[in-house]
């Protein structure tokens, strides 16, 4: 059963200027993410009160753009939006990761039967700390499981959310990360009350 969140939390989308602008002042909507790595499966991705690390994702991107990359970015920018979760696959709440867990088996099943090889997280070679930030197994898994318990439940859920820990130690011997952050993400942009322009950023 979906929990219906009351509670609204701020949100950062890194992107383009231009992005920022054509939402702002052009009223025009944000694009969902459907990379076969995307973390937590399609949606449009938020940083939970997270604005410098989506800035410096936006960096990142702009330097790596990537072959499938749903925009490329010229000048970095981060837009904020207030997001009500509504119902929303909280993985950090267990009784969502157990029945994740659980309808992984059904999935390995299904790959099994139908002759699929299960795709792997990966890391990019230039990746010191082996973080597997290309996910694609991870978002095989959560939009095969999240259009099942669709299909079956006739339940839809409106966003996606979970905390990543990676970048390797904040310091000698800790398991604090340096790049430890929640994601959002948005499958259905109705839940997105408003958007705004932060503050200037800076990259540190």
């Amino acid at each position: 059963m979906a929990i219906h969140y009351q509670r609204v939390v701020i949100g950062y989308h890194g992107c383009d200027q231009s992005t920022v602008e054509d939402v702002l002042l052009r009223n025009k909507p944000l694009k969902m993410s459907a990379n076969p790595y995307d973390w937590l499966g399609k949606g449009i991705y938020f940083w939970e009160f997270g604005p410098q690390r989506a800035f410096e994702w936006a960096v990142w991107r702009s330097k790596n753009p990537g072959k499938n990359a749903t925009a490329k970015i010229k000048t970095p920018a981060v837009l904020g939006a207030f997001i009500q979760l509504g119902n929303c696959f909280d993985l950090l709440d267990t009784k969502n990761t157990e029945l994740l867990s659980n309808l992984f088996i059904r999935y390995q099943k299904t790959c099994e039967e139908n002759h699929i090889d299960m795709p792997e997280n990966k890391s990019p070679k230039n990746d010191l700390f082996f973080d597997q930030v290309l996910r694609y197994r991870d978002c095989a898994v959560l939009n095969w499981c999240l259009k099942l318990i669709e299909d079956e439940q006739k339940l839809r859920y409106d966003s996606v959310r979970c905390c990543f820990s990676e970048g390797g130690p904040a310091f000698e011997g800790s398991r604090i990360q340096l790049k430890s952050h929640i994601q959002i993400a948005v499958r259905n942009p109705e839940i997105i009350l408003g958007f705004f322009k932060p503050p200037s950023l800076t990259f540190c």
